[in-house]
């Protein structure tokens, strides 16, 4: 063993030994605790805390009962490609999307229909202390109604951010918004006429779906590869058959898949839209949350004014109920503003103040840094729960940042009857055809790790499971 190496490390690479040497082969069944303590001459929970390890890591599932068993990495993996109809449609989403919005804001007691990823590690009390000083120093300025396009000293904060990732922006280039959703809907607006086709990811975020239904535009809906983003090949296609005005992605975190789109995919897609004089509207509010060493640059970072309106906001890492976002639009501000005016005249001031106060602390940053080891720690026991508690027949995400697993099952099964059963039980979901404009995706759903990991997640993922189990039994009688 290496120094500074914990004994359950050893176990780990006795394992991957096995494996690597096709000892132990998909499948098969691992040596039992006991077994392999005694073999290694370590104790029982030390070979359980490695093959916990193992479990997360997707490399091992366990069977009630039965014990822990090698994968198939590719069994539960997504497929990489699905086939689709690439034809514009128009959006009637607005009935589910209130459903299921009254569904899972109802009380539950395993929110995983809300994709909140600051609840499971929040900074309230920093944001409270900054709140109440940010008070005290502005007297009677609070009552005044701040500048329509944000308050500076944020815009100068957002800024930095910027160049801290390697692109230089100027601040007249930035609106900010109430929340990425307003900042969306302007971008839309400043680019579209009602009637005009819109590509959109597949899933897709089903706030984008509604903004469209609600500006009376058409998607076109586009396949998302679970590793690599957008399908650019479906893209391509769907550009030379379609007058397309924009394309709608999520070019760091998708969601609901999760997927992150590489640093040269980004470029593909950006000369891809620039031929065809296409506007790529980037939606990035998923961009802090990555799961891998750096951040992925937004496509703004390779474009020039009027190419990529980009949209972002603290919702998903500082304060939802703030609802702070923006826009980073150059080539279309004088137009946002015009949008911002109209739907909203400015941004709450005080709010904006506070989160300026917490950037340039330094508090956000650490705070962000937490907030992705523990949502990273939540997803690998989301996961483990999912392999170990649904069929085997399940097929999941591999999430590279977010909040959020999808999960597909059998073809024929209804996730809009599941949604029902569990918030019957106290447990919300968002079933998967509400991530499609058309009615794609009616077999899948979507869940949420955002939020702090208690012991009646694990419970209410058996439970569903158990749901999940049955419906499908039930189907399968004549």
């Amino acid at each position: 063993m290496q120094s500074g190496q914990f004994l359950y490390q050893r176990v780990i690479e006795v394992i991957n030994d096995m494996i690597s040497q096709q000892v132990l082969k998909p499948g098969e069944k691992l040596p039992s605790l006991r077994k392999l303590a005694m073999q290694l001459s370590v104790s029982i929970p030390t070979v359980k805390q490695a093959y916990y390890h193992l479990e997360g890591q997707g490399r091992i599932y366990s069977k009630e009962k039965s014990g822990y068993f090698l994968s198939d990495a590719e069994q539960n993996a997504l497929p990489r490609r699905c086939q689709l109809p690439i034809n514009p449609t128009e959006v009637n989403k607005q009935s589910l999307i209130e459903q299921v919005y009254e569904g899972i804001h109802a009380p539950h007691q395993a929110k995983f229909g809300i994709a909140n990823p600051v609840t499971a590690m929040s900074d309230e009390a920093v944001l409270a202390k900054l709140m109440r000083s940010t008070l005290k120093q502005a007297g009677e300025q609070i009552l005044q109604y701040g500048a329509m396009d944000g308050l500076m000293e944020l815009k100068q904060q957002i800024v930095q951010r910027y160049l801290r990732m390697g692109l230089s922006v100027s601040l007249d280039d930035i609106v900010i918004t109430n929340g990425a959703q307003e900042a969306l809907a302007i971008a839309l607006q400043c680019v579209t006429q009602p009637g005009d086709v819109v590509a959109i990811e597949s899933p897709c975020y089903f706030g984008i779906i509604e903004l469209i239904e609600n500006l009376g535009l058409r998607a076109l809906e586009i396949p998302v590869c679970p590793d690599d983003g957008l399908w650019l090949e479906d893209l391509a296609k769907a550009l030379t058959q379609h007058d397309v005005k924009a394309c709608v992605c999520s070019t760091s975190i998708n969601n609901p898949i999760g997927s992150a789109m590489p640093e040269n995919r980004r470029q593909s897609l950006l000369k891809m839209l620039v031929e065809r004089d296409v506007i790529l509207i980037e939606d990035d509010v998923n961009g802090d949350l990555h799961f891998t060493k750096h951040r992925a640059k937004p496509a703004q970072f390779h474009a020039k004014p009027g190419q990529v309106i980009t949209c972002d906001s603290f919702s998903k890492t500082a304060a939802p109920s703030y609802r702070i976002g923006w826009m980073l639009a150059p080539g279309y501000v004088q137009r946002a503003r015009r949008f911002k005016r109209a739907l909203s005249c400015s941004s709450s001031l005080i709010n904006q103040w506070v989160l300026a106060e917490y950037l340039a602390s330094g508090a956000y940053d650490r705070h962000i840094k937490k907030l992705r080891l523990r949502l990273q720690e939540n997803k690998q026991k989301m996961l483990c729960c999912i392999r170990r508690y649904f069929p085997e027949q399940t097929r999941i995400s591999d999430p590279r940042g977010g909040c959020v697993v999808w999960v597909e099952l059998e073809p024929q099964f209804d996730g809009g009857k599941l949604f029902n059963r569990a918030i019957a039980e106290g447990i919300s979901l968002a079933p998967g055809q509400l991530f499609s404009a058309s009615e794609r995706f009616q077999n899948c759903i979507r869940l949420s790790y955002g939020q702090p990991w208690h012991e009646i997640h694990e419970v209410s993922l058996k439970r569903l499971g158990e749901l999940i189990t049955m419906m499908m039994s039930d189907e399968s009688e004549p």
